[in-house]
């Protein structure tokens, strides 16, 4: 005999999320960064989902400052005392979050931070040294080159929170490229020439909210639907980060919305890549009302590996408890593990919150894919929130051996 929650997780529709993932990842939508055209579409694209949803909707906007833009391709050519070369923009170089504004190319003979004068040079930064003595070293200096990995896709991964910008243009390099700049450097040879396009706007973000009931319900189902955004011939589609745990929550909400309306809600959040403003900004509203919701994180389910990550913040004991249950019911492994995301701005605010991830291919990168979000992934993660949102809801005593 199927249990009431068996019948509820038949319904959990791997396509329904692979097509969410796919809509949102596409460049209509421009990698969904925080205040821009891409962004404001895609919200408005998830505000018709949610209607069709039969979900009472609004809209929260909030003001954000300074969000990083590079809006044009870093250009860079190196020479390296014989023979001159392109860099490749998001491979080989791209402007660090702390650098200074330089729309235009300017060249300069290469050195190294610490050794020598540094006016009008463009200086490596030996791994040693961090960018607050590196400064200290810079003088008059055209700008700095530091070292940083490349993914196992050899890309540059794209960051909004960080540093505000410095008193230098700042570049950072493949290893390999700098390495090779050094040795250049070292032999008092080579210069470089090479622009920093990246500055700052200040924007209006705004989170979604979905309620069936009279208000933010006992349990809150979140994820964040912003990306670091395009850059400049360069897509990144952000479909695992986080395209994926959009889909998963809507889904969700989808199967859970028609038996538990009034238990019910639905937040998909903005500005989670430049700091998580968005869940800040939504859990002191929360807090202003007096509001208690649970809260069930998603931020990443493209490819679970031996089990999904969890992370539990706040008073969080009996959901973290109905999850395990949840996790073996549904065949979910479930693992501690750190989810620097939204719920930490929930479990900081006092709210019983838990993160879930499982996976992310091409993190912050044009690799980000849909493609490589795996449909079954998708399936297993709504299946596990669908469960413990039923669980919680107190709808059944006791999950195992339960019939309804």
């Amino acid at each position: 005999m199927t249990t009431g929650l068996d019948a509820l997780l038949a319904q959990v529709d791997p396509a329904r999320m692979t097509a969410t993932v796919t809509q949102l990842a596409s460049a209509a939508f421009a990698g969904r960064r925080t205040g821009s055209a891409g962004g404001i579409a895609a919200r408005d694209w998830l505000r018709d989902h949610l209607t069709g949803l039969d979900a009472d909707v609004s809209t929260d906007p909030f003001a954000v400052r300074a969000v990083p833009e590079i809006h044009a391709a870093a250009g860079a050519i190196w020479h390296d005392g014989a023979v001159a070369r392109g860099l490749a923009f998001g491979r080989q170089v791209t402007p660090h979050l702390a650098s200074a504004y330089l729309p235009g190319r300017r060249r300069g003979d290469l050195g190294i931070a610490g050794a020598g004068d540094p006016t009008g040079r463009w200086l490596l930064v030996p791994a040693s040294m961090s960018l607050f003595d590196a400064y200290g070293q810079a003088g008059s200096a055209t700008g700095l080159l530091i070292a940083r990995p490349v993914d196992a896709d050899g890309w540059h991964y794209t960051l909004l929170a960080g540093p505000d910008p410095g008193p230098l243009p700042v570049l950072t390099l493949d290893p390999a490229t700098h390495a090779a700049m050094v040795e250049s450097a070292g032999a008092g040879r080579g210069w470089l020439e090479a622009s920093a396009p990246i500055r700052r706007a200040d924007v209006t973000a705004a989170n979604l909210h979905g309620h069936w009931g009279a208000n933010d319900g006992g349990l809150l189902l979140t994820a964040h639907y912003d990306g670091v955004g395009d850059l400049p011939g360069l897509r990144q589609p952000a479909a695992s980060d986080n395209a994926s745990g959009v889909a998963v929550i809507l889904e969700a909400a989808r199967v859970l919305a028609p038996v538990m309306p009034a238990e019910l809600a639905i937040a998909v959040l903005d500005a989670e890549e430049i700091g998580a403003l968005g869940s800040a900004h939504h859990a002191a509203r929360l807090r202003q009302a007096a509001l208690r919701p649970s809260v069930i994180n998603v931020d990443g389910a493209g490819r679970l590996g031996a089990a999904a990550a969890v992370e539990a913040g706040g008073p969080a004991h009996a959901l973290l408890a109905v999850l395990d249950q949840a996790g073996r019911h549904t065949g979910v492994p479930l693992a501690p593990g750190p989810m620097a995301s939204d719920n930490r701005r929930y479990a900081a605010a006092g709210f019983a919150a838990i993160g879930i991830g499982a996976g992310m291919g091409g993190y912050h990168s044009p690799a980000d894919t849909p493609d490589r979000v795996d449909p079954v992934t998708l399936a297993a993660v709504c299946r596990l929130v669908v469960a413990t949102a039923w669980l919680a809801s107190g709808k059944l005593s006791s999950l195992i051996g339960d019939r309804r």
